[in-house]
């Protein structure tokens, strides 16, 4: 789903009916980049991605995000970027977490093993 320009998006109603682990889409475009939606309740694999950075920020939830040197606990209101590159993979603390994640439109991601 993306919402054309001047539409009002409600992240509550969008996530409601969200019943799969693991649901991400997109809501919106800027420029050159994405604006998605996640909704998820199990780990996402590790990766990385070589062309752009990607911002996350925490909805619902708490959002956990692993490096390979520590571990981000990002609330609801908070926000943290991950430079390119950069080995990670995220994961709810908890049930459930809803993220907002821009990135650029065209992102490459490269699956790895945990580091």
């Amino acid at each position: 789903m993306k919402a054309a320009p001047l539409t009002r998006i409600d992240i509550a109603e969008l996530t409601r009916a969200v019943t799969d682990s693991y649901a991400n889409f997109s809501v919106a475009e800027l420029n050159d980049h994405v604006v998605r939606l996640s909704v998820m309740t199990e780990s996402y694999y590790w990766h990385y991605h070589p062309n752009s950075d990607e911002t996350f920020m925490t909805v619902e939830g708490v959002l956990l995000i692993d490096l390979e040197t520590e571990t981000i606990e990002l609330l609801p209101g908070q926000l943290f970027t991950i430079p390119k590159n950069i080995v990670h993979r995220t994961r709810p603390k908890g049930e459930r977490s809803v993220n907002i994640t821009i990135e650029h439109s065209q992102l490459e991601t490269v699956t790895t093993t945990q580091p």
